[in-house]
């Protein structure tokens, strides 16, 4: 009986998690899954803790006690998950037990701001459990309205990191860059290999963690999952195929639920995550010419806030742009 550990990373979106909780009793509910929830709150101010204690005993909570972000949040669960140090992996109450010191054939990483769709993820782990090749499989993601949210990708090159997510991409949507990063050029119907998946909803096999590392906590939140995807992929010695999008399962997305209540911040910490592994991957002197063609396209970004401030259009919104671009600038 495949047995799986669910990681929750949470910051300040109490009744996203609620939902996000009951989603995976439905989902998981008469399933024959083995498996245990671990809820890591980053220092929430919105009442999760006693949430969760109040009408989820079952999951376990790890206290953060600081904004970890993403990765360091994530790796306080998978070290207790995978019995790195002084971590065991108790089986809730209410599943069957294997043994309290017994470690998880998979670890789902699920954002709080999902809604599991059906039988998604029993749908996931059946993938992996037909195929050893895999490493990673992931679902297709929709966002609140059900339209499609993009999930797919390939790794980076330079030229896509000087594009992707940049006013130049903006002024040429459909540039080839962007298009082969995000996987444009297949159909969002059909499972595929691919090189990496968004993070929203991650189903890893446990060896290849073990064999890996952990998530790089230099990076506090955005492209941790790309660099660690990297990784994993190589791990097991395996080709390409070891990252699978899997259209049949389908989960929610309710993008950025968290990262929006620190717009400014969001941006700074996207910027210079992206410098991080442009450097790690690509050397000093390519990180050197991304940081400035960023800061040029913030600047650009202030010039154009700045004229359409002139003209009176929308004017706070406006200001409260150029307020965040020039954070950007002076930190990153």
């Amino acid at each position: 009986m495949p047995t799986l550990a669910i990681i929750i990373v949470s910051w300040n979106v109490r009744e996203l998690l609620r939902r996000c909780l009951r989603s995976l009793a439905d989902s998981l509910a008469g399933g024959d899954l083995v498996y245990e929830i671990i809820v890591v709150d980053n220092a929430s101010a919105d009442g999760t803790p006693q949430m969760l204690r109040d009408e989820f005993p079952e999951a376990r909570l790890i206290a953060a006690g600081a904004n970890l972000g993403f990765a360091a949040g994530n790796n306080l669960a998978l070290r207790t998950v995978l019995g790195i140090g002084d971590g065991r992996w108790p089986i809730g109450p209410t599943q069957s037990a294997i043994g309290t010191s017994a470690i998880p054939d998979y670890v789902l990483l699920l954002n709080p701001d999902t809604e599991v769709v059906g039988g998604a993820i029993t749908r996931l782990v059946a993938e992996l459990e037909a195929r050893p090749e895999l490493v990673v499989v992931g679902p297709r993601l929709r966002y609140g309205d059900g339209s499609v949210q993009s999930s797919r990708r390939r790794f980076p090159t330079r030229m896509e990191m000087l594009w992707e997510s940049t006013p130049l991409e903006r002024l040429w949507p459909q540039n080839p860059w962007a298009r082969r990063y995000r996987c444009a050029d297949l159909p969002d119907t059909v499972a595929q290999p691919v090189g990496w998946l968004v993070g929203a909803a991650l189903l890893v096999r446990s060896a290849a963690i073990t064999r890996a590392g952990l998530l790089d906590e230099r990076f506090f939140m955005y492209s941790e999952e790309l660099e660690w995807q990297a990784r994993l992929q190589p791990a097991t010695g395996s080709k390409p195929s070891a990252m699978m999008y899997i259209p049949e399962a389908e989960i929610i997305h309710y993008e950025g639920k968290s990262s929006e209540q620190a717009i400014s911040r969001r941006h700074v910490h996207f910027q210079r995550s992206k410098l991080l592994l442009a450097r790690m991957w690509f050397g000093w002197g390519f990180a050197r010419l991304l940081r400035a063609a960023l800061r040029l396209g913030y600047i650009y970004e202030i010039a154009a806030e700045g004229l359409k401030l002139m003209l009176g259009h929308c004017p706070d919104l406006r200001r409260q742009r150029i307020a965040v671009y020039r954070e950007v600038l002076r930190d990153v």
